[in-house]
């Protein structure tokens, strides 16, 4: 009977749809699901080897009686019981979904009471912290839900746990806290504004507690860090920043912050730089929590994050994208909104400058492979949509909107902006609704230009031609537009073609319509030394030199003027080096002459970048052997003349990751043991677990002291457990490496994503490369696995880590039979895969051309 009776009941309700949350299944459920609420309550031990259980009563109305379909991604027995109408209904629990026929549904309002026991994964519980990171749908990892953004509803929240944590949440707490069981307290949250799952969240734990108020408004810091002399050092600008970026962002859009209290928490290795929980930002601590010794570059990093979160509150909380497919609209928007808030707090910064170094050579390593992707694509199952983030929707995509603001215009693109804030507050909207908008703004085709932009992969190459006449002056100048996948597209885009003097420069603006454009400007001028065709870094694609130009630039770049101009001209280099039409040690030599000139520290940096990854990338072992003592001379010579402690950080850090003669390692030795200071440069406790790990990697005498007398002097225990995690990736027994290495075949030990990373590439370093060859096939064997139980930017990371150290064809040649042998292997990991292996690609193919080996 017992039989009969469960075979009627899974009988009743209709079959599971597939795993993860489809595009079908997430249209059918918004087009039926109405005034969506949520109460979620859940119990937390403080040992977190027990379980954390709950219960959820699910709210909504339907017009009418039909299925319904919650996700809950965890076996069947997590499901306790289901209840509607204050009874127990039968329902069935497969491929991740809990599904109810419609005979337990009516028209009218609905409550669906689910108790459960909550998985881990999204929970990121540690010893006495945990914290939920729910994007892009891993809400159901942890409570039943409709995980699908364009469901929003409103949350309560009902925690009870150990009595001395802390914890943040979208909400204010709606009452005290009430004691529970001994040790325990219960604490509840007030309703939250309509938000979609990927955004609740709470976060609860030891931690320190900052508050202050800015503006009339009070803001609370949850933190972990240890170091009160630091804390008191960053306390202050990080209220400042988050209270410059909410006033900017309240002004630009004409609507109050939204989400009425305001916290934030820095988590120790989060997996992001940030994350965007309405009223509950988090932070990775690091970027934060900035030690003495913070470049320039740290220093304007901490300032985006901050403006980037920050603008979400409003691009991607109070409008939210409806499908997956146009989650780059909330970064673009965040990114750009960043770009203009950070400003006023650096007037000293050339910001146009900065924008081109913080977006253009990120967007290129993607963007120039066979792995790029477009901005918008399609998106069939959410459980793909963690494949879609990447520098391009975070750094090609500000540059399409720079161009598209410069089409409609700053007034026409901020009304529009404001418009489309106001029309779909508190709900969804699409990326052709902002077309849309825009388009009512300009006579231009912003269809046509979107389709170019944002619906295609790839980005335009450009050849330049220069005609001289008989006086020697320019009779002709012109850009040719080639689409490098062949499908005929030009991208309409508006460029600054600079033509290079003795005395200085001149900028001719273009507006790119059609494949070959005349810049009839250039007629009539003196025969210039080179040709920019991207000199402002407007522009966007391959610019590709002409031979003149390129022979100037590699022998005179610090002598161009303007710093914007020549840090564009680094940038174009290093892409016509990568394209082989300059050797990467002539580039290389090139970065480590002018540097000794550079002025400013936006381009100092970027060149030092440069430097150091054409050394352990491009340049041949022969080749780094034969320029290791002038290279550590310039750097030496750079930390001493540095005027700034930020400038001393870059030119320090530069040499700690290159070094590699005797005396240097000696030298950076004798600075880690203390015995030896750099004046002007204030070195922290992260700051000498690099250099532990640095001198380790090296295999200097007494290695192995070295990384335990680190461990025993850091004091920090977030930072000393993330220590000990990765020790065993230094070793100099290969055994022990590849024991370290098979401890991520567990999930449970790649559950602190930034620790196997770290370990990821001190394996893959490339002074351990020959033995880390036969770490790549299994890394490669273990991606799809990656992807399907790791955050959104696993994947690339974890592929990026397993390759960076290999420039050997035969590394290249194991990622290419990979490839080979999966024919069916997922599109966009497919994708991941080739933008990872791009640069080893590139440099095994100078590696086999190169005669010195």
């Amino acid at each position: 009977m017992l039989s009969f009776l469960v075979a009627a009941a899974l009988a009743a309700v209709p079959a599971a749809p597939e795993r993860g949350v489809s595009e079908t299944l997430a249209k059918s459920r918004a087009s039926t699901i109405r005034d969506l609420r949520y109460d979620v309550i859940l119990r937390i031990p403080g040992d977190r080897g027990r379980p954390v259980e709950g219960r959820v009563v699910v709210r909504f109305s339907l017009q009418a009686p039909t299925e319904v379909v919650l996700d809950f991604a965890q076996p069947a027995d997590r499901v306790r019981s289901v209840r509607a109408a204050d009874r127990e209904v039968p329902f069935a629990a497969h491929n991740g979904h809990i599904v109810l026929g419609a005979e337990v549904t009516r028209a009218g309002e609905n409550a669906i009471e689910v108790d459960f026991v909550a998985g881990d994964e999204a929970l990121n519980r540690g010893d006495d912290f945990l914290y939920t990171l729910f994007v892009p749908s891993r809400a159901q990892l942890a409570f039943p839900c409709f995980d699908q953004p364009d469901l929003k509803g409103r949350y309560t929240l009902t925690l009870t746990l150990p009595e001395s944590w802390q914890v943040a949440s979208n909400a204010a707490e709606s009452s005290a806290p009430t004691a529970a069981e001994p040790g325990t307290v219960t604490r509840r949250f007030a309703e939250t504004k309509p938000l979609p799952t990927y955004l609740f969240a709470f976060t609860a734990g030891r931690f320190s507690v900052e508050t202050a108020t800015r503006g009339g408004r009070e803001m609370r810091m949850l933190h972990r860090e240890t170091d009160a002399a630091k804390v008191a050092s960053n306390r202050d600008r990080i209220f400042d920043l988050h209270a410059a970026a909410l006033a900017w962002l309240e002004d630009y859009t004409g609507i109050p912050y939204p989400f009425g209290k305001f916290d934030f928490v820095l988590i120790p290795s989060f997996q992001f730089g940030g994350m965007e929980h309405a009223g509950a930002i988090l932070y990775n601590a690091a970027g934060l929590m900035l030690d003495a010794s913070a470049t320039q570059n740290q220093l304007l990093g901490r300032a985006s994050v901050i403006a980037h979160e920050t603008a979400h509150m409003w691009f991607g909380d109070l409008v939210t994208m409806r499908w997956f497919n146009d989650v780059w609209t909330k970064e673009v928007f965040a990114n750009f909104m960043a770009a203009k808030i950070v400003n006023p707090s650096f007037p000293e910064v050339n910001h146009e400058l900065r924008f081109l170094l913080d977006h253009y050579p990120s967007a290129y390593q993607v963007d120039r492979t066979a792995g790029t992707n477009a901005v918008r694509q399609t998106l069939a199952n959410l459980n793909d949509a963690g494949q879609m983030y990447g520098p391009i929707i975070y750094d090609k995509a500000p540059v399409v909107m720079r161009q598209l603001e410069l089409m409609v215009g700053e007034t026409g693109f901020r009304e529009g902006m404001r418009e489309y804030l106001r029309r779909f507050s508190y709900g969804n909207a699409t990326w052709p609704d902002l077309v849309r908008i825009l388009d009512a703004r300009t006579p231009r085709d912003l269809a046509a230009w979107s389709r170019a932009w944002v619906d295609e992969r790839g980005r335009p190459e450009f050849t330049t031609s220069v005609r001289l006449g008989p006086s020697g002056r320019v009779a002709g100048l012109s850009l040719t537009q080639r689409d490098p996948l062949a499908r005929g597209i030009v991208w309409p885009q508006r460029l600054r073609v600079t033509l290079g003097y003795a005395g200085g420069s001149k900028d001719l603006t273009v507006d790119v319509a059609t494949r070959r454009t005349t810049v009839t400007d250039a007629a009539g001028l003196e025969a210039p030394l080179y040709v920019l065709p991207n000199g402002a870094g407007l522009g966007y694609g391959y610019f590709q030199l002409d031979d003149a130009s390129r022979g100037y630039l590699l022998e005179h770049i610090e002598d161009v003027a303007d710093p914007l101009t020549r840090g564009s001209a680094w940038v174009t280099l290093w892409d016509n080096m990568l394209e082989r039409r300059v050797a990467a040690d002539a580039l290389f030599q090139a970065a480590v002459r002018a540097l000794a000139r550079e002025t400013d520290e936006q381009n100092a940096q970027r060149v030092l970048s440069y430097a150091v990854r054409a050394y352990w990338r491009f340049l041949t072992p022969r080749q780094r052997a034969a320029r290791v003592p002038a290279f550590e001379t310039a750097l030496r010579a750079g930390l001493a003349r540095a005027p700034t402690q930020s400038q001393k950080a870059a030119w320090f850090n530069a040499f700690r990751d290159v070094v590699a003669s005797a005396e240097g390692t000696v030298w950076l030795e004798r600075v880690w043991r203390r015995q030896e200071q750099v004046p002007g440069l204030t070195l922290a406790e992260q700051d000498e677990i690099v250099m532990a790990f640095e001198l380790a990697v090296r295999e200097v005498p007494g290695w192995q002291q070295i990384l335990t007398a680190q461990l025993e002097r850091t004091e920090n225990p977030d930072r000393k457990a993330r220590f000990a995690f990765v020790m065993p990736a230094l070793s100099a027994d290969p055994a022990d490496r590849e024991r370290a290495f098979e401890r991520f075949t567990s999930l449970e030990n790649r559950r602190r994503e930034d620790w196997v990373l770290a370990s990821l590439q001190y394996l893959n370093h490339p002074l351990r490369s020959a033995h880390a060859v036969k770490f790549v096939p299994r890394a490669l064997e273990m991606l799809r696995e990656i992807q399907q139980t790791g955050d959104i930017f696993f994947p690339t990371r974890w592929t990026e880590s397993s390759l960076w150290g290999h420039q050997s064809p035969e590394v290249a040649a194991m990622v290419r039979a990979f490839l080979a042998r999966n024919k069916g292997y997922p599109t966009r990991l497919r994708w991941t895969v080739l933008s990872a292996a791009d640069d080893l690609f590139r440099s095994s193919a100078m590696q086999a051309a190169s005669p010195s080996g």
